[in-house]
This record gives C-alpha cells, sequence and structure tokens, in this order.
C-alpha cells in the first residue's frame, strides 16, 4: 500500500478555532462536473443608480433620504433583524421548548457613495475610511450596556444573498455572542489557558514557517488559506500582532488592514475573471468590559464559487448530515490565489 499523501488520500482536517473537522478528498477534484451552472453576473452598473436605496440623495424604503454622502455612509437598517426596544422576556416548556428575547442594533455600511465600485474596485485610501468606520462603530456600539458582541460582516453578489448592488457591509450588534464567535472563543480560551499565547499568533507561525498556504503579508497583516478551509478558495486575514479588537489597532495597521484587503478581493476578482461574490466577517473579542487575552481578531472570506464563474459549491447531504466536505485541496487553492497576486 502506498504511503498516506494529503494531496491525493481521503483525509479529515481538524480546525483548532472551531473544534469541528473537514473531509477532504482530493481524488475527487478529478471528476467530471455535470451539475447546477450559476448565471455569471457581469453587469455594467452605472456610477449614479436612481433607483438604488442606497445611492446618495435616493429614498429609501422606509421613506427617508440618504444625505448626498461623498464617503462611506452608515444608517440603522430599516428591516433590521434585531431590534434595541424588544422587550426583556422568556418562553419555556417542559424543559425541551426554551426561548429568550435578544436586543441589539442592525446597521448597513455603504463603502462608496458610487453604485459602481466594489471593495477591491476602491482605492486604499477610501477601503481605509471603511476600516475607520469600522473600529468606530465597534467602539460605540460595544460601550452600550446590553450588547455583548459586535458582528461587522459583508455579503457581496446576488448569489450569496445580497440584495442590492451597491457596493455595503452590515454590522449587527447583539445582547449575547452568537454561536460561530462562541466556540472560537472556547478554543481560543482553551489553548491560551494551556500554552499562554495566542491561538492564532502560534498558527500562524507555523503556516509562516511551511508557506504552502500563505498568500501574501504586509508588515502587519498576513493572508492565507487555513489548513482547514471548508470553502473551494476559503481566506483569513490575521493580523501579526495579537490584538483581541479592532478597537486595538494603530493608524499603521488600519493602513495595513485596507490594503490587505484591496490586495485579497482583487485577487479573488481574477480567479474566474468575474466580481468573486463571498461572505466576509471580522471575529473579535466581546464587548462585555472583560479584558479576553485568549482572543486574536481575525477576518474569515467564505467565497461559494468551486470550478468557474457558473460553478457553485453547494453545502449538502453528507455536509448537512455529518460534516463538511471539499474536492479541491487547500494547498491548491492556495496556489491559484498566490499566484495571481503575485502576478
Amino acid at each position: 500500500m502506498s504511503s498516506f499523501d494529503l494531496a491525493e488520500h481521503p483525509h479529515r482536517r481538524y480546525n483548532p478555532l472551531s473544534g469541528e473537522w473537514v473531509l477532504v478528498s482530493p481524488h475527487r477534484a478529478k471528476r467530471p462536473w455535470q451539475g447546477q451552472q450559476e448565471e455569471a453576473s457581469r453587469e455594467q452598473r452605472p456610477e449614479y443608480d436612481p433607483s438604488c436605496y442606497l445611492c446618495p440623495t435616493n429614498e429609501r424604503a422606509n421613506g427617508e433620504h440618504n444625505p448626498a454622502y461623498k464617503s462611506t455612509y452608515i444608517f440603522e437598517n430599516d428591516f433590521g433583524a434585531l431590534r434595541a426596544d424588544t422587550p426583556t422576556g422568556s418562553f419555556a416548556k417542559g424543559g425541551l421548548l426554551r426561548a429568550e428575547s435578544e436586543r441589539g442594533i442592525c446597521k448597513v455600511i455603504c463603502f462608496s457613495p458610487r453604485h459602481d465600485l466594489t471593495l477591491p474596485e476602491m482605492e486604499v485610501g477610501d477601503i481605509r475610511k471603511v476600516v475607520d468606520l469600522w473600529q468606530q462603530e465597534y467602539e460605540e456600539l460595544g460601550k452600550l450596556d446590553f450588547i455583548k458582541h459586535v458582528q461587522i460582516f459583508e455579503n457581496k453578489g446576488s448569489v450569496m444573498g445580497s440584495s442590492n448592488p451597491h457596493p455595503h457591509g452590515q454590522i449587527w450588534a447583539q445582547s449575547t455572542v452568537p454561536g460561530g464567535p462562541a466556540r472560537e472563543a472556547a478554543q481560543q480560551r482553551e489553548y491560551y489557558e494551556r500554552e499562554g499565547r495566542s491561538l492564532l499568533q502560534d498558527y500562524l507561525a507555523v503556516e509562516q514557517e511551511e508557506k504552502e498556504r500563505i498568500l501574501f503579508e504586509n508588515e502587519h497583516f498576513a493572508a492565507l488559506v487555513p489548513f482547514w478551509a471548508v470553502w473551494p478558495f476559503e481566506t483569513m486575514l490575521i493580523p501579526k500582532r495579537h490584538m483581541q479588537h479592532i478597537g486595538q489597532m494603530g493608524e499603521e495597521e488600519k493602513d495595513a488592514f485596507a490594503e490587505a484587503l484591496k490586495r485579497l478581493t482583487g485577487a479573488y476578482d481574477q480567479v474566474f475573471n468575474v466580481s468573486f461574490p463571498y461572505s466576509s466577517g471580522i471575529h473579535q473579542s466581546p464587548t462585555d468590559g472583560q479584558g479576553h487575552p485568549e482572543w486574536h481578531l481575525h477576518m474569515h472570506f467564505y467565497p461559494p464559487l468551486l470550478r468557474s464563474a457558473s460553478v457553485k459549491k453547494f453545502m449538502v447531504g453528507y455536509e448537512m448530515m455529518g460534516d463538511p466536505q471539499r474536492d479541491i485541496t487547500p494547498e491548491t487553492s492556495a496556489a491559484r490565489l498566490r499566484d495571481l497576486i503575485l502576478s
């Protein structure tokens, strides 16, 4: 029998951030594809769309008008999933049925007044303004006594459920820490208490030594495809300095973050020569007034495209009933992205 090879044989990879596993089946990448193909979006959008409820001066669904904003613009979501005025309450029956009220605030961030510019098409200086706003909102929302977690994220592209093509992101701030960050918190806390160091700082050191999954680095950040990546072109941005949240970023670090965002998202757009859809989000420490030395801020990117601009990865069947599964290895995806960034 031949010796085990990560690039050839089915295997499971462990995610130390979540405590979960992903099944990797590299031999399946060679199979022919006869499945569903999504329609690739290559529409040319105008710089200003009079029918867009996010463009400057236009009317939103609640009847209010946006100001004639010239840079970033933020407002409370007209149809937010969370509300600050939700009354405190709970429901329980038989020890099995449980519900609790949840207070929160949902905001929308327009990255630019231009309807036709996505994040990778913006200038680094303008992306820096987005980073500044993220930092400001994390700090201001986190000071509210009923907010314990601030989730900054972006859904890019209609295939990821974005209801408006105008480049924008969202912030959901709420009274409890949701499941994903809570699992990461527990894993990081266990590692920090055992080793006395940041889990992601140690992980990044391993990746820098191996080099195979590192996409690029600047002075303050590294971009990589995680060893345990689930989505075909999944990536992470990790600050080299151990920081708990975006509020701790200095001026040079924010510049480096903006530059890394442009380089990474720009590489995505070159993979299949299409505006690459993804969901991205920043995971960072809760806003509960505690220090959380175990936390190491990072940003996830989860793009769905698999084989082309029209072939999407679906999480179905075994992935819904068992564990996530991927065919293309993280190393293969990293090599492809790295070549695009360096070209």
